[in-house]
């Protein structure tokens, strides 16, 4: 079981309602929309996924990396980089 999984029901409403912001932006540029305002709703597109992202990396830290902490060894070491990786991806985006 994943950590996010008790809200994955919540994940998925804000991931449809992201991948709806992208159709949106879809139906701007075809219309021809004003670059600001694409501009603008690309912002809000962007900070929904990198709120989903943190949400996510939160649970991961929480659940796998804690129970993984606990266990000790290689397996705490291995996850341990995975969530420095994965915090360094966010970082960079």
């Amino acid at each position: 079981m994943h950590g996010y999984t008790a809200d994955k029901d919540a994940y998925l409403k804000r991931l449809r309602r992201i991948e709806g912001q992208v159709r949106g932006l879809q139906r701007m540029v075809e219309n021809d929309e004003y670059c600001i305002d694409v501009l603008t709703q690309i912002s809000a597109a962007t900070k929904a996924l990198q709120a989903v992202s943190l949400g996510l990396l939160d649970e991961h830290l929480k659940h796998c990396v804690a129970q993984a902490a606990a266990e000790g060894g290689q397996v705490a070491e291995e996850k341990l980089a995975e969530a420095s990786a994965a915090i360094t991806r966010l970082v960079r985006s």
